[in-house]
């Protein structure tokens, strides 16, 4: 995720723009405008605001329930201003529990392995006791700038991207180590592991407002071999959430565009849907083909079913 996007400037660029039309002359009947590209929408199933009234950043669907649960960065993502919490709400879009974990900053991305859910909160990876919310480990980071999404190993290795500092670090056994790093790695945001590597959604370099002169690629990392293997040819999105379609392909969500793509597994990109900016790290059921957005910038949590999209 990012620092959330103006949105005002973007309406007040439309009022101006339809203020601007010049009035046809005199009894001349204007040409009839073209008919205009319907974007693509979404089937949305449900959308909850209760207890998401904090940002919501990341979503979290646990397998084994259907639970879903929500980061709420509470205030600036980059402050630690200890109104960051953790909420979980059911399949049905239900709000559960608003405050399920708390006693955090700004946590981002969330992951689960063998009953701990691991966030990366700033500067800190932090683990909660999934049965009862409960906080049960949490690592200070050496060098951390914005840590954002994480994803989990099959052997519990934790990885988490810190995308200012465009590095990816690991915590294993308590013990933090640096993956990768350097201009490289494109300011790593998205994350989830595929087997031995990693899959990386790169936000290109920042600028200060957090738009980018070139977007990043969706890109594979191995990170024994230490190598880079680009997914997608061209520069693809501000990329922020990634997430497996369970046939090879990717579903990844561009923050600041508002728009959700698919990745097919020879890296051909087709856009799916639009919405309004702050896409935030989404969530995805493979089997129903059930898209969790966390709409950051709107305080809420919706879900789509993407099933005649990616036909």
């Amino acid at each position: 995720m990012t620092k959330r996007s103006p949105i005002p400037v973007f309406a007040l660029a439309l009022t101006l723009t339809a203020c601007s039309s010049p009035e046809p002359a005199n009894d001349t009947v204007p040409a009839e405008p073209a008919p205009a590209t319907i974007p693509a929408t979404a089937n949305e199933l449900w959308s909850v605001s209760l207890g998401m009234d904090a940002a919501p950043e990341s979503t979290y669907v646990d397998p084994a329930t259907g639970d879903i649960y929500v980061s709420l960065i509470g205030g600036m993502p980059d402050q630690k201003d200890g109104n960051g919490r953790i909420a979980k709400i059911s399949a049905d879009g239900t709000t559960t529990n608003a405050g399920w974990a708390d006693g955090l900053n700004a946590p981002k991305g969330l992951r689960a392995y063998q009953g701990t859910l691991w966030t990366a909160d700033i500067d800190e990876i932090v683990g909660f006791d999934m049965n009862t919310g409960k906080e049960t480990a949490r690592v200070q980071v050496p060098g951390a700038q914005f840590l954002n999404d994480v994803a989990v190993g099959s052997d519990g290795t934790v990885y988490v991207t810190d995308m200012l500092a465009s590095k990816i670090v690991s915590l294993k056994d308590g013990k933090v180590a640096t993956v990768s790093e350097g201009e490289n790695l494109e300011y790593p945001n998205g994350l989830i592991v595929e087997g031995d590597v990693l899959i990386v959604g790169g936000w290109g370099k920042p600028e200060a407002d957090f738009s980018t002169k070139v977007p990043g690629h969706l890109y594979k990392y191995d990170p024994k071999t230490k190598t880079k293997t680009v997914i997608t040819p061209d520069p693809t999105a501000n990329i922020d959430g990634v997430e497996s379609d369970g046939k090879g392909g990717y579903i990844i969500s561009d923050y600041n565009a508002g728009k959700i793509y698919h990745v097919s597994a020879d890296g051909t990109v087709k856009p799916l849907t639009t919405f309004m900016p702050g896409t935030a790290d989404i969530g995805f059921i493979p089997g129903q083909n059930r898209l969790i957005v966390p709409h950051m910038n709107e305080n809420r949590v919706a879900a789509y079913n993407i099933s005649s999209l990616l036909q």
